[in-house]
């Protein structure tokens, strides 16, 4: 099974508010697009599921839209949240007094059936608090580790949250410009390798039994190819951080774990990524990235159909 992740950032936020959502009402937006997904038969291929991750306040919307079709047209589309506190309620010890955080259980009852985990945006978001409390981190190595550490365990908390409430998880992780360092490919590979082990065992440990159960996917983001004007990587480097991503947890966790590509699945490199063998899908952010950037079912259903090709 072949697995795509629509993860529509600040889609709740109207363009003249500063967001990307091009109606001033994103509510009527989401319904427009799940809507537009059914219709063009998005959630009726056989080998393929696919997930759109939203912001919370677009989850209810957009699950109670999709539950209005016969689930012969919507089978395989699902809703996500856009990651979930490290702590969670439980009856009779903690009704969730964390306010503005979202507890997993909350996102499950939305209606959310996935949660993203560990996207680069939330490791850097989470760094930059660690290192205002302790600015070493910025010079220091061995503070950078430490903090990258507890990073991973606040990642791992999450993800465990997610599961133990019924959510299934996309599990993100990758290595920056910093971390791969310089040289020639064969150069950087053991760079990669340990980033990625560390980042997937720590975040991961825990999970076999959901990963057996099939209810985690790996998304690698090439966190220093991400971004305007910044050059993807090729076949050979997808390939070959895939297979590592799988061996790792094949090794040490004892299941086998699809892996999608995270950095950005676009028609033009849609039909590359989908001849990697250890590749399982990968993530779409935006479908338009010139002139006004935004999201368009059309073009994802013409990066859907590219990829099936």
């Amino acid at each position: 099974m072949k697995q795509i992740f629509v993860n529509l950032k600040r889609f709740d936020v109207p363009r003249k508010l500063g967001g990307v959502c091009p109606l001033d009402d994103p509510i009527g937006w989401i319904e427009s697009v799940i809507t537009q997904s059914v219709e063009l038969g998005l959630g009726a291929h056989e080998n393929l599921a696919l997930t759109f991750l939203l912001p919370e306040g677009l989850v209810p919307t957009a699950a109670r839209c999709l539950a209005r079709f016969p689930i012969e047209r919507r089978k395989m589309l699902a809703i996500g949240v856009q990651g979930v506190h490290w702590d969670d309620v439980r009856p009779g010890k903690n009704f969730g007094a964390f306010t503005t955080s979202v507890p997993a259980v909350a996102a499950a009852n939305l209606g959310s059936q996935w949660a993203i985990i560990g996207h680069s945006e939330e490791r850097r978001a989470k760094s930059q608090i660690l290192s205002a409390y302790d600015p070493t981190i910025a010079t220091n190595v061995e503070a950078r580790a430490r903090a990258a550490t507890t990073v991973d365990q606040l990642i791992h908390d999450e993800a465990q949250c997610a599961l133990a409430a019924g959510l299934r998880v996309l599990m993100c992780v990758g290595e920056s410009a910093e971390e791969r360092g310089d040289g020639m490919f064969e150069e950087q590979q053991p760079r990669i390798e340990r980033v990625l082990q560390s980042q997937v065992l720590n975040g991961l440990k825990g999970a076999e039994q959901f990963i057996r159960d099939g209810k985690v996917v790996v998304g690698y983001e090439p966190i220093w190819a991400i971004g305007p004007g910044k050059v993807p990587p090729g076949k050979e480097y997808i390939a070959f951080v895939s297979a590592f991503i799988q061996r790792v947890v094949l090794e040490n966790l004892g299941a086998k774990v699809p892996v999608v590509y995270g950095g950005g699945l676009k028609e033009e490199t849609a039909a590359m990524i989908a001849s990697i063998a250890t590749v399982d899908g990968g993530l779409v952010a935006l479908t338009q990235f010139t002139g006004e950037i935004g999201f368009n079912v059309a073009q994802l259903n013409a990066i859907v159909a590219k990829y099936l090709a």
